[in-house]
């Protein structure tokens, strides 16, 4: 199954899990000093009767328009020069900082917001990719299945040697040229495209200086981004682009700019701190370099 349909499922997974916030008082937002039995169970019955939803809803409404198999696997790790890898570590990284993140503010121990939160992604999108093994038209890939671990594992990693996430996974995006020239592939509008077309997509490592640097003067929220995209991509696979388009050249982009951490940015409000967090999914847009693969550098007043 292609990761449209993955990162549709989570993003909706998401937004429901963060419904849960819908109340305007600041009180509600604050995490639990102890543990919450209350916001526990709401939180666990919430997670599993979505997750279990979506299991279902793909595999009745996606899976169903194509030919079941036994279970095999699938070799793909050489498609999409691995944008769509760093595509399944972000969701993975992502959804288990909010399966933890919701579990803390159930008052959960930090032991049990790793085991059973920060895994979230992981087991989600594992059991995800169970699915396409079991498809005709995918197979089960150990490449994302490596790459779910990898994004999973960032999160876990970070809690475990320093207790905060001074590196953190994002993603931005910049409406590309090719889209129009592969609908099917790419997305037709803007949402698609956010979603399918990685020739705008790029993701990001954005490391937080004062957290590395704690005598450092500069802004706490201040962060260094290092970033990977592509360009000219209109197949995953290169044969099958050589075909249709020729003389379409594929390459690699590699980006160095600054970033914002929304997440030390001072407030008393609860509540603005949550959105604060929810947006920092995002790279922030600031003066970037672009170096491509054959060694052209190129400089960008803002670059999103």
């Amino acid at each position: 199954m292609i990761f449209l349909n993955k990162i549709i499922t989570l993003l909706l997974f998401l937004t429901s899990i963060l419904a849960l916030g819908q109340i305007d008082d600041d009180v509600f937002f604050k995490p639990s000093d102890t543990l919450n039995t209350k916001r526990k169970q709401g939180v666990i019955i919430t997670q599993t009767s979505l997750a279990t939803l979506s299991i279902v809803g793909l595999n009745t409404l996606w899976y169903s328009d194509y030919e079941r198999s036994k279970f095999h696997t699938t070799n793909d790790n050489s498609e999409w020069f691995k944008m769509d890898k760093l595509g399944h570590s972000f969701s993975a990284y992502q959804l288990g900082k909010f399966g933890a993140q919701t579990l803390n503010w159930s008052g959960v121990s930090k032991k049990n917001q790793l085991l059973y939160g920060a895994t979230l992604g992981f087991s989600f999108l594992t059991a995800v990719e169970v699915l396409d093994g079991f498809s005709e038209e995918w197979g089960f890939s150990w490449g994302d299945f490596s790459a779910n671990a990898a994004g999973a594992g960032l999160y876990i990693g970070q809690q475990l040697l320093w207790d905060e996430q001074r590196i953190q996974l994002k993603y931005s995006f910049n409406q590309s040229s090719y889209a129009n020239q592969n609908p099917n592939k790419l997305g037709a509008g803007l949402l698609e495209e956010m979603i399918k077309d990685y020739n705008g997509q790029t993701y990001w490592l954005s490391a937080n200086i004062h957290s590395f640097f704690k005598d450092s003067k500069l802004p706490k929220w201040l962060n260094v981004a290092v970033g990977y995209g592509v360009d000219g991509l209109l197949y995953g696979n290169a044969s099958l682009q050589n075909i249709n388009f020729p003389n379409q050249k594929r390459s690699r982009q590699f980006y160095l700019s600054l970033d914002m951490d929304l997440t030390k940015i001072n407030t008393n409000s609860t509540f603005l701190k949550q959105v604060f967090n929810l947006i920092n999914v995002v790279k922030i847009p600031f003066p970037t370099l672009q170096l491509n693969e054959n060694g052209k550098l190129k400089g960008h007043l803002l670059y999103f």
